[in-house]
C-alpha cells in the first residue's frame, strides 16, 4: 500500500514476513526509495527519525502488534571504552583501516562469503553472489564510504558506513571468522566512534537495537546509548533494557506514522 506525503516521496509497506529478531512475531516496513537528486538529504534528515538505508531504499520497523526494534546511536562525545572495551582496542591495535569509495572487490567478496558461510548461513543474505554483493556495496545514492580493516597487509574486516550531518552510520559489516575471538566486531564499532570525534560528529548510527534479541543486545554496551521511541531520541536506561512493549494499542496507524515524519526542504 502507498502513502503519500503533501510533497514527495511516497512511502510504502511491506508485506509481512516473519521476524529475524524474535521468536513469533511478525515485521513489516515502512520505507521510501533514495533517488539521486535528494538522496542526501533525506537519509540525513531519516535517519535522524529512526530509519535505515539498503542501496537506494531506507525503512523502517512499522509492525502493528511489537515496538521492540529501536534504531539505536552511540553519543560519540560522551562515549569511554569500559575496561573490556579497552582491552579490545589494545588487542587489535595491529589493524590499519584504510577508507575507500564504494566499490566491490573480488577481495572483499571472499572475505563477506567465507564471513556469511560461517556465521550466517541461514540468515537473508545466504547465497548472494558477486553480483548482488556488488549491488550492496554500490548502489548508493548518498555520501558512502568502505572502511577496510587490515593485518600485516591482509584484508580482515569491511564496513560500509554512510556519511551523515551529524554522525555516521554502519550499513554493514563483515570480518574473518576465525578471529571472532579478537571481538573485531566490537572494535570496528570503537573504530568508528573515535572516527565520529575525530570528524567533530555527535553520533555513531548503530541499525536496531531490539528489547529481548540476544543478537542485539551487543549494542547496549556502548554507552551513552540513544534509541528512538516515540517520535524522539532518549537515552537507553539499564533498568529500560528488558522491557519489550508490544501492546497492539501502542502502535500507531501507518497513516500517522507517516504524517508525523518531517521531510527536508528539498
Amino acid at each position: 500500500m502507498r502513502h503519500t506525503l503533501p510533497t514527495a516521496p511516497q512511502f510504502y509497506v511491506t508485506a509481512p514476513q516473519s521476524c529475524p529478531y524474535l521468536d513469533n512475531r511478525v515485521e513489516r516496513k515502512l520505507f521510501t526509495t533514495l533517488v539521486p537528486e535528494t538522496a542526501q538529504a533525506l537519509n540525513n534528515t531519516l535517519s535522524q527519525q529512526g530509519f535505515r538505508r539498503s542501496q537506494n531504499v531506507i525503512y523502517r520497523p512499522t509492525c502493528s502488534q511489537c515496538n521492540g526494534c529501536r534504531s539505536a546511536r552511540v553519543v560519540a562525545a560522551e562515549f569511554a571504552p569500559s575496561r573490556s572495551q579497552r582491552r579490545v582496542l589494545k588487542r587489535n591495535k595491529g589493524l590499519k583501516r584504510v577508507i575507500k569509495s564504494p566499490m566491490a572487490t573480488e577481495e572483499q567478496f571472499a572475505l563477506f562469503s567465507s564471513y556469511l558461510n560461517s556465521r550466517h548461513a541461514d540468515g537473508g543474505m545466504a547465497g548472494m553472489d558477486e553480483f548482488e554483493f556488488a549491488a550492496m556495496i554500490e548502489e548508493t545514492p548518498v555520501d558512502t564510504r568502505v572502511l577496510e580493516y587490515r593485518l600485516d597487509g591482509d584484508l580482515v574486516a569491511v564496513c560500509l558506513t554512510d556519511l551523515l550531518s551529524d554522525g555516521v552510520s554502519m550499513v554493514y559489516s563483515f570480518f574473518r571468522p576465525d578471529l571472532y575471538s579478537q571481538s573485531i566486531g566490537t572494535y570496528m564499532i570503537l573504530d568508528h566512534i573515535n572516527l565520529a570525534k575525530e570528524a567533530g560528529l555527535a553520533y555513531v548510527y548503530l541499525g536496531y537495537w531490539v528489547a529481548g534479541s540476544p543478537k542485539m543486545d551487543y549494542k547496549s554496551r556502548f554507552t551513552p546509548l540513544e534509541t528512538f521511541v516515540n517520535g524522539g531520541w532518549s537515552r537507553l536506561e539499564p533498568e529500560s533494557m528488558a522491557q519489550h512493549p508490544d501492546h497492539p494499542l501502542n502502535s500507531d496507524t501507518v497513516a500517522r506514522q507517516v504524517a508525523a515524519i518531517h521531510l527536508p526542504k528539498l
